[in-house]
């Protein structure tokens, strides 16, 4: 982006703590300096029992004309599970094609990003139910992976790879027992790895990598896997490094034909909203991301630098402690 540039993010601050985060993160953007027009959008578990409203085809339209979304958390204990997961949640990604999920870690000194396809595997919806509700029920759930999509995956994986230090580039899949939908992985992921030779590559088998994350998380650079297995493996590696209130997601369009989304990892914790004890860092280091992404890397690693140096406190407390670190070291 051009210096001087202006830009547009709606902000959803969705139900529960999200909110609470999300105001504290939008507090550190404004104090780093960079000139950011936000509008807030009403929606998730609140606004679909007030009015039955998801996110309509024309609140959609509206949220693409943004540079960015900066998501809090949505869902609340009155909605069935699933309803605004699949109504708001992958509504956004698939619609606006942000099939690439990537989550930094740090954990020990070490840190390692994980890049997970986020528009394809079981999250498609493919499958049914048969005699449902009878001892004969029968459920089916299909995963769904293609060429391109794997494709375009691993090549941003090998790309991020290529421009870090250690230059290693890991793929985690199940192909032993996954025997369709891991050939393709494993194939696609060693055609590209021929543009890269720069690039040392490792296959692991999921399971395996789930002891290597906690045991042994220094092996890894730069991992690529699949949607199901990318939801698990980041919710453990926020786990390793610290937990999930330091947990920050990216959902990006790499190719920038719509807004890239924004959210810490962690649930709307209904149990504590209201109470100013969630940790915003999680979604301050997500606002960090959305930076990154908009091409404003030095106030990018300013809010990452306040979030490692902040102290413990309430909610608003480390908000104000990080933006006043940020402004200080910009000033």
């Amino acid at each position: 982006m051009a210096k001087g540039t202006t830009h547009r993010v709606a902000v959803i601050g969705g139900d529960g703590i999200g909110p609470e985060v999300t105001a504290e993160a939008v507090k550190v953007l404004w104090a780093s300096g960079v000139a950011i027009d936000t509008t807030e959008f009403d929606l998730g578990g609140q606004r679909y029992l007030r009015d039955g409203e998801i996110l309509s085809d024309t609140t959609l339209d509206e949220l693409r004309a943004y540079d960015a979304i900066l998501l809090g958390a949505v869902g609340t204990p009155e909605v069935p599970p699933g309803v605004i997961e699949r109504g708001l949640l992958l509504k956004m990604r698939f619609t606006l094609d942000l099939y690439v999920n990537q989550r930094p870690f740090l954990a020990d000194t070490h840190d390692f990003i994980v890049i997970r396809e986020n528009t394809e595997g079981p999250y498609v919806g493919e499958g049914g139910v048969l005699r449902k509700g009878t001892p004969h029920e029968v459920a089916t759930q299909g995963s769904t992976n293609t060429r391109m999509g794997v494709e375009r995956c691993v090549r941003y994986a090998f790309e991020l790879a290529s421009s870090r230090p250690r230059k290693h580039l890991t793929l985690v899949h199940k192909t032993n027992v996954l025997t369709f939908s891991g050939d393709l992985w494993q194939r696609t992921f060693d055609d590209v790895a021929t543009e890269f030779p720069a690039v040392g590559t490792a296959y692991h088998h999921v399971d395996a990598a789930t002891i290597y994350f906690v045991q042994d998380p220094q092996r890894y650079d730069v991992i690529v896997t699949d949607n199901l297995f990318g939801d698990i493996l980041t919710d453990l590696g926020g786990a390793v490094s610290g937990g999930v209130g330091l947990a920050s997601s990216a959902n990006l369009n790499p190719s920038r034909t719509g807004p890239s989304m924004f959210e810490p990892v962690h649930g709307s914790a209904p149990d504590i909203a209201g109470t100013n004890v969630a940790d915003p860092r999680a979604a301050i280091l997500s606002a960090a991301l959305m930076l990154d992404f908009l091409g404003e890397d030095e106030a990018a690693d300013r809010i990452r630098a306040a979030c490692a140096e902040a102290g413990a406190g309430s909610t608003t407390a480390v908000g104000d402690d990080i933006a006043g670190r940020v402004a200080r070291v910009g000033g």
